[in-house]
């Protein structure tokens, strides 16, 4: 995967599917992408995690139809993770997912396809030359795997945020929340053998918004910029909370975003062995990462599929917030 950053008038990129339990930051990853022209996004599928998988399907449907991408379809998921087992999380970011913003409902509604086989279908369509971009819980890509074994050779690669290396766990000491939901499944994704970006806490929590960032986006006076504006003030709220003592957000999943259509340069992203603990203890659902090569530069080690974003050159919250400001009359309209 290339590091060097794409520059918008480019030919398309691949094709894409976004894979989240949209919340605020996944709206956020979304808006990012859906305001780029080069990139071709497919489809976008549905898993629990900030919100129930339908849920997650509405609030994706409504972020589509504000951008004016109602064409794209979403696809509904796992609803829980492999033990059958949901654990939300409505107080980061509120009660509908969006902050309790009162975006507009949906003209359209989810297809009836589910979402690990709209998947594999939209792979095996693309051989070779499909991304894949997770933002929630991975139940959904290890349902994928075992509906179709081949899938590691069908993807041509796979973006995932989640984890915690070398930083503190957001739900345990050291697990993060998209893994720590599932870990079964997070495991079968990262053992898989296909070419994987992880994007953890490490670098995501160095990522900040702040109030600048809102009142930039309230400057811009656009629908997608004041939307945005109003679901990032309940996310400055949470963190101010809960996590830092000042309203500043992490900018978990736009990053993520960032990273798999090339936007953002990585500094320190070794290529290596990841796994993830299963086990009953109070390290379930850690990320366990070999990065014990770092004192010599990293070499992969053999078979190892794994790169893992350790630090970035910084700055993406600034362009994140540029392609959100953007005039509107730059949207695709379908």
């Amino acid at each position: 995967m290339s590091t060097a950053t794409h520059q918008e008038d480019e030919e398309p990129m691949a094709p894409l599917i976004v894979d989240c339990d949209t919340g605020i930051d996944d709206a956020l990853a979304l808006l990012y992408l859906l305001r780029d022209p080069a990139v071709d996004l497919r489809a976008v599928t549905t898993v629990f995690g900030n919100v129930d998988a339908a849920t997650a399907a509405d609030n994706t449907l409504r972020v589509l139809e504000l951008a004016g991408r109602a064409d794209i379809p979403v696809a509904v998921g796992a609803r829980s993770n492999w033990r059958g087992t949901v654990d939300l999380a409505p107080h980061v970011h509120g009660a509908d997912g969006l902050g309790d913003v009162g975006l507009p409902a949906p003209s359209a509604t989810p297809v009836a396809e589910p979402a690990a086989e709209l998947i594999v279908r939209t792979a095996r369509e693309n051989p070779g030359n499909l991304h894949l971009l997770a933002v929630g819980p991975l139940t959904n890509l290890a349902t994928a795997l075992l509906l179709e074994p081949e899938l590691p050779r069908l993807v041509s690669h796979v973006t995932i945020m989640g984890g915690a290396v070398h930083h503190p766990g957001n739900v345990t000491p050291v697990a993060e929340a998209n893994i720590h939901n599932d870990p079964e499944a997070a495991d079968i994704v990262l053992r898989a053998g296909w070419d994987v970006t992880l994007v953890p806490l490490d670098v995501t929590m160095a990522e900040a918004l702040t109030e600048s960032a809102q009142r930039r986006l309230v400057d811009a006076g656009t629908a997608i910029s004041s939307f945005a504006a109003r679901i990032l003030d309940h996310y400055l709220g949470f963190y101010e909370r809960d996590v830092f003592g000042v309203r500043r957000a992490a900018c978990h999943d736009p990053l993520a975003a960032g990273i798999a259509v090339g936007d953002v340069a990585l500094e320190t992203a070794p290529v290596v062995d990841v796994v993830v603990e299963t086990g009953e203890g109070p390290a379930r659902g850690a990320t366990i990462a070999d990065t014990r090569g770092q004192y010599r530069g990293y070499p992969a080690r053999e078979g190892a599929h794994v790169r893992v974003v350790l630090r970035t050159a910084g700055g993406f919250a600034d362009r994140l917030v540029d392609r959100l400001c953007a005039p509107e009359a730059a949207e695709h309209v379908a």
